[in-house]
């Protein structure tokens, strides 16, 4: 729900907020109002670096910390991980905290990752033979490192860190979906993502992708406007998010074979297609894309010839420019159709046209 200025009159009334504090609050709302106004319609904010510093710079902690992992190949240390952590926290102290630079940002936080797993994995004494009878290592394992990942954000707030986050998450996952259905009973590779074959992998990928699509629609939801951190960290977890969700629903409903397994990716298709417009979230229409051109083979009826793949490019081409185009006024169509519910407030703003 979005306070209004009559809420913030009355909350200093109730002495809940002073003046003082009510009026910052008011000029940070219209700044972020401002600043978002400000933006292209059709912009979808992402930040990899800002200039060539900052490039200049990760170049350098790359290769600073490469020579780090090198000694510890020489010296055969098992300290060196927990310094390469700790190296990398300091860093991120002066480059994240003080200079906030972008790319650097990310760098070191793969260098904590790796320093911070490495000690880990030191410490839990994770030998490859014992991999197989240790699933409850590994589970511990995956814990401990997304409460390592969880201190680094809440230090650094860096973005990027729900990336790694996600992908220790999924891993938790599929180990904890394999000790209750193993991966193992499999009939063939076409059965991995297909529901319909109670695959393991498949139920473990809808679940996680669940997760992960929840958790970034929570962050969104904190930052509408998509101006802080809040926003690029569902980012990242939208990137995660779409491709589970989205190859398995979409391969479960095109193994179902024939005219049926097409009229239900379609059906699957098109409704990816609304949520990532009611979400504003092109990843999601993104993860789907390979399989509208299968889609289009079939309703094109594409074969081997090259008349057959130009047309296909042709048509995918068409589409994907189409949308990407016409995507705002789409989407304020969209909302501007659907009724209220929980959260439409707090979802991207949209356009009226």
């Amino acid at each position: 729900m979005a306070l209004e200025l009559d809420d913030l009159r009355a909350a200093v009334a109730a002495g809940v907020l002073s003046e003082p504090q009510a009026a910052r609050l008011i000029v940070l709302g219209q700044s972020r109002a401002g600043q978002r106004a400000g933006m292209a319609l059709d912009d979808e904010p992402f930040e990899l670096f800002r200039g060539f510093a900052e490039i200049f710079v990760s170049v350098g902690i790359v290769l600073l910390f490469s020579g780090i992992m090198v000694f510890a190949g020489i010296l055969d240390t098992a300290s060196l991980p927990a310094v390469a952590a700790a190296l990398a926290w300091v860093f991120g102290i002066y480059f994240i905290r003080k200079r906030r630079m972008a790319l650097p940002s990310i760098v070191l936080t793969i260098a904590y990752a790796l320093g911070a797993g490495g000690m880990l994995w030191l410490i839990l004494d994770l030998q490859p033979e014992r991999l197989p009878e240790g699933r409850g290592t590994l589970v511990l394992f995956c814990l401990m490192g997304l409460a390592g990942l969880a201190v680094w954000y809440r230090a650094f707030k860096v973005p990027f860190t729900m990336l790694l986050a996600g992908v220790m998450g999924a891993a938790l996952v599929y180990l904890l979906v394999d000790a209750v259905r193993p991966y193992n009973d499999l009939r063939g590779l076409e059965h991995l993502f297909d529901l319909r074959s109670g695959s393991g992998l498949a139920i473990a990928t809808l679940i996680f992708g669940l997760i992960a699509f929840a958790a970034g629609l929570l962050f969104d939801m904190r930052d509408p406007h998509r101006l802080g951190r809040w926003s690029a960290s569902g980012f990242w977890l939208h990137i995660l998010a779409a491709p589970a969700l989205v190859n398995t629903i979409a391969l479960t409903a095109y193994n179902t074979g024939g005219l049926a397994g097409n009229l239900w990716l379609a059906v699957a298709l098109v409704a990816v297609s609304v949520l990532a417009l009611v979400i504003d979230r092109r990843s999601f229409l993104t993860a789907g894309f390979g399989y509208v051109g299968v889609l289009v083979a079939w309703a094109i009826q594409a074969g081997d010839n090259a008349g057959s793949f130009a047309l296909l490019l042709l048509i995918l081409g068409a589409f994907l420019t189409f949308m990407g185009t016409f995507w705002t006024q789409m989407r304020a169509r969209l909302m501007r159709a659907l009724p209220e519910f929980p959260g439409k407030r707090s979802l991207p703003p949209y356009t009226e046209f």
